[in-house]
């Protein structure tokens, strides 16, 4: 449970670095490949899915871009208590309102695949994920100085 929180955490921060550095782009429509070819799509389930799919990718990214935000005010030495009691608030929310836009979106997605493919899109998003961290530790070794840990 701790692992799957962790990586959770990690995604999350990791993905507005991953749009940015490589191109929101081409991020996209190398995990629009990689899911389709994992969960095993018809070109005809990925032109109705990836719309909507990426629709949601963007309302969260909007929460965790005020997360992001939020947690930055947290780095001024001036921070009260009581600012930091509405960081956290505010960002548990937002962690709460992603779970919610999956939970909608989900029945979204039942209009267009089966719940097999589903399963099989979320494994693939999942395994994504965890090669592009694979591929980031691997390129800097897990070494590097100029990281603040």
């Amino acid at each position: 449970m701790r692992k799957l929180i962790t990586l959770i955490v990690l995604l999350c921060g990791f993905m507005p670095v991953l749009w940015a550095a490589d191109g929101c782009d081409q991020f996209r429509n190398k995990q629009k490949a990689f899911i389709i070819g994992q969960a095993g799509l018809t070109k005809e389930e990925a032109a109705k899915f990836f719309p909507v799919y990426f629709e949601l990718q963007e309302k969260k990214k909007k929460l965790n871009d005020e997360s992001w935000s939020l947690m930055r005010q947290g780095k001024d030495d001036k921070t009260t208590e009581a600012q930091y009691e509405e960081i956290v608030a505010k960002v548990c929310d937002n962690r709460i309102a992603a779970d919610r836009l999956d939970k909608s979106y989900l029945d979204r997605f039942k209009k267009i695949l089966s719940n097999k493919k589903i399963y099989l899109v979320q494994r693939a998003e999942m395994r994504f994920h965890r090669e592009m961290l694979k591929g980031m530790n691997r390129n800097d070794g897990g070494n590097d100085p100029k990281r603040k840990k």
